[in-house]
């Protein structure tokens, strides 16, 4: 059985910083890519960072320059770690999975962890 579990979230002012973490059970699937999406009220789901098995990494315009995403594939963890925090940062963040097996590709994600830009 695939699960997600997020953590990290949480209430931070504007220029600060959060690390969210992600870990993956993902039973007898291989992972192909991991990442974070974020949902903000009003908005569009937004794909906010992809990296892959082999560390190519892949970041909406929007959070270039302040968001890194790293991964351990040791542990099947995601981190994302996210620096210079704007008010519109603030959204849901979605722990996102591309799993393959027998030839066939699947995508899960995470509960979701709130993330508050506020002063």
């Amino acid at each position: 059985q695939v699960q997600l579990v997020e953590s990290g979230g949480g209430l931070v002012q504007p220029g600060g910083s959060l690390r969210l973490s992600c870990t993956i059970s993902r039973g007898l699937f291989s992972i192909n890519a991991m990442g974070w999406y974020r949902h903000a009220p009003g908005k569009e789901r937004e794909l906010v960072a992809t990296i892959t098995r082999d560390d190519t990494t892949k970041y909406a315009d929007s959070v270039k320059g302040r968001f890194t995403i790293s991964g351990d594939n040791a542990k099947d963890m995601v981190f994302l770690q996210m620096n210079s925090l704007k008010y519109e940062d603030t959204a849901v963040y979605y722990c996102y999975t591309r799993l393959t097996r027998n030839l066939r590709g699947y995508q899960y994600w995470g509960q979701g962890t709130q993330v508050t830009v506020s002063s």
